[in-house]
């Protein structure tokens, strides 16, 4: 199994100082920075949008894997990547012409991602197969961290995989992501993992070193 990247969600993060709790998972080992964007209308929740984004960009260097989870990406797609996002994804909840909102992210010079809600089926990844770099499988229903894993989304992630037919494109899953949970959705076929409350526990860059590895530890024999 290749090596599994660690998203840590600052979802879970404590917002008063997040340019230091985005340093400290950087340190800690992680490899995405993951930036749940909320917008109080696709989701129940409001969470922060570009000028956040732009202020803590300085933070990390690693990549920053933004996730829209909004009820109009197509108006806020330039402006996430001048803020400094990497990877940008849609909700294909929300995305009345998918193919042309995926392109217009790679023509940004951004990775392009769609996301799945529980319930949505991945029939709808299979005419724009060769538009995504990413499929963000969501392990629970967007809008709230600290939720429980779903186990139904493994069958889904292989499905997904199968379909992929081996093309260059991530799985990440996002949802109660835990040493316990990992093994199962990466060996369904996942290659992302975002994990809140499992990594930002603890409060310091040795606990957070020590949540990532326990997650990289799970999946290793993999």
């Amino acid at each position: 199994m290749a090596d599994v990247k660690i998203a840590p969600s600052v979802l879970a993060s404590d917002f008063g100082k997040l340019a230091e709790e985005i340093r400290a998972v950087d340190q800690a080992g992680c490899d995405w920075i993951h930036l749940d964007v909320m917008d109080g209308h696709f989701v129940p929740n409001l969470t922060f949008g570009p000028p956040i984004i732009q202020a803590v960009r300085g933070a990390s260097e690693k990549i920053f894997d933004a996730h829209l989870m909004v009820s109009n990406p197509d108006r806020l797609l330039e402006t996430y990547q001048k803020a400094g996002a990497d990877i940008i994804t849609v909700h294909a909840e929300v995305c009345d012409h998918l193919d042309r909102t995926l392109s217009q992210i790679r023509e940004l010079g951004c990775r392009a991602g769609v996301s799945l809600n529980p319930h949505t089926s991945e029939d709808c990844l299979r005419y724009v197969l060769d538009r995504v770099d990413l499929v963000l499988v969501m392990s629970v229903n967007p809008g709230f961290g600290g939720q429980s894993f779903i186990p139904t989304v493994v069958e889904k992630i292989a499905r997904i995989r199968e379909m992929l037919d081996g093309r260059d494109v991530d799985i990440e899953v996002d949802g109660g992501i835990t040493p316990e949970t990992a093994p199962a959705v990466v060996a369904a076929g996942a290659t992302a993992l975002v994990a809140g409350s499992a990594v930002f526990k603890g409060g310091s860059v040795d606990s957070y070193r020590q949540n990532i590895q326990a997650i990289r530890d799970s999946v290793k024999d993999l």
